[in-house]
């Protein structure tokens, strides 16, 4: 896949994400907001700091991103598409 299809297909896995009506375990949505913010902001400063109100919230979004942290952006980009089409089917 190229860059260029990688992203496409990123973005199209992301529009799915956001617009399900499906209530997904915790856990996953933890990997989906992991991969995510690795694949967004990885390339910048390297990692990405939760913010919120909930310390208890914020320090299991930490523990994701540490989980994820050895991922290269496009390694993220992949996964978030993978569960994406897991648990994310057309026929909602």
């Amino acid at each position: 896949m190229t860059e260029e299809e990688l992203n496409i297909n990123f973005k199209r896995a992301f529009e799915r994400a956001s617009n399900t009506k499906i209530q997904l375990p915790p856990d996953v949505m933890l990997h989906f907001y992991a991969y995510y913010k690795q694949a967004i902001h990885a390339e910048g400063s390297g990692f990405y700091n939760p913010s919120g109100d909930s310390e208890l919230r914020n320090a299991f979004k930490l523990n994701a991103l540490f989980q994820v942290k050895s991922l290269t952006p496009d390694e993220a980009k992949l996964k978030y598409i993978e569960l994406v089409n897991k648990y994310i089917t057309d026929s909602e």
